[in-house]
C-alpha cells in the first residue's frame, strides 16, 4: 500500500459531504489501518486565546492569542491539534518523520505558545477527520478526492480561503473549472 501521510486531499467540486465539501485536508497518518487528517481551510469562529483561557494557560504573547483556530474535522471537536515546523520536542508529537509538518496533540505546545516560545509557524485545530481501514482508497477511487503532497506555504502562509484552489494548483488543476460530476471510464 502507497501511503499518503504527508498529503492534501483535496475535495472534488462533487463532495456531497457538508464536512468536507471545499476542504484540504493534511493527512499526519495513513496506513493500512486507516488514516487521519486535519481540515486546514476552515477557521471556526473562535481564536486561539479562547484555548488559551480554557486550559487556564497565562497568555504573554497576545500575538498568538488572537489568531484563528481551525474546524481540523467532524470527529472529536474538543480534542486540539497544533500544526508547526519546529523540531523540538513535545509530550505528544505524532510520527510524521521525514516531513515538514509536525502535529502535537499535548497541552505543552500549547502552553509554549501562550507564554511566547511556541513554535512558528502554528495552527490550532480542533476535532479531526478520519477513515477506517480501506475507507479512503475507497473514496479516491470513487473520485471524492485529489490527492497530492502537503506544502507548508499552503499550510502556513496561503490565505485560509485561497487554500482550496492554491491545493489543487500544485497539480496544476484549476480546481474552480472542474466539472461537479464525474465518473469511471
Amino acid at each position: 500500500m502507497r501511503t499518503l501521510q504527508n498529503h492534501f486531499l483535496i475535495a472534488m467540486p462533487a463532495m456531497g459531504d457538508p464536512n468536507f465539501s471545499g476542504t484540504v485536508t493534511y493527512l499526519c497518518q495513513h496506513s493500512d489501518q486507516g488514516a487521519l487528517g486535519i481540515i486546514i481551510n476552515r477557521p471556526l469562529d473562535m481564536q486561539v486565546g479562547e484555548v488559551f483561557r480554557q486550559l487556564e494557560l497565562e497568555v504573554v504573547d497576545s500575538d498568538q492569542s488572537e489568531r484563528p483556530v481551525l474546524g481540523g474535522g467532524p470527529v472529536k471537536p474538543g480534542m486540539g491539534f497544533v500544526l508547526h515546523r519546529s523540531d523540538e520536542d513535545f509530550e505528544s508529537t505524532l510520527d510524521t518523520e521525514g516531513t515538514d509538518i509536525r502535529v502535537t496533540v499535548s497541552k505543552d505546545i500549547l502552553s509554549a505558545m501562550a507564554s511566547g516560545n511556541g513554535p512558528e509557524p502554528a495552527l490550532v485545530a480542533l476535532g479531526y477527520a478520519g477513515w477506517e481501514a480501506g475507507q479512503l482508497e475507497s473514496e479516491l477511487a470513487a473520485n471524492a478526492w485529489l490527492s497530492v503532497p502537503a506544502d507548508p506555504e499552503v499550510v502556513f502562509e496561503t490565505p485560509f480561503r485561497e487554500r482550496w484552489a492554491a491545493a489543487a494548483g500544485i497539480l496544476g488543476v484549476d480546481i474552480n473549472q472542474l466539472s461537479a460530476y464525474s465518473g469511471n471510464a
